[in-house]
């Protein structure tokens, strides 16, 4: 019998929604206080996890979840990255 390997579990900061790792985007704080997008998911530094949608991206730019979460400003930049990645995922 071959035992089936655990997905690890990360909760997205906008819905709560406890979602596969593979499903949701990192976004990281290092120790420099620069935050910027993880796609390795294996970065050092303070992480946040947001559902790969873009409702649930725009949602977070609105409530500043992620200013929260990561203990800083967070750049309109990054929230654009975002946008712009999602955007693409929905288009393909």
């Amino acid at each position: 019998m071959v035992a089936k390997k655990k997905q690890p579990l990360r909760k997205c900061v906008v819905t709560g929604e406890m979602l596969p790792k593979k499903q949701l985007i990192r976004i990281v704080r290092n120790k420099d206080g620069e935050v910027f997008v993880d796609d390795s998911g294996k970065k050092n530094g303070r992480g946040a996890y947001l559902n790969n949608e873009l409702d649930v991206i725009k949602k977070a730019r609105k409530t500043n979840a992620l200013n929260r979460h990561l203990n800083t400003q967070v750049p309109d930049e990054l929230y654009d990255e975002l946008e712009s990645k999602v955007g693409n995922n929905d288009a393909g």
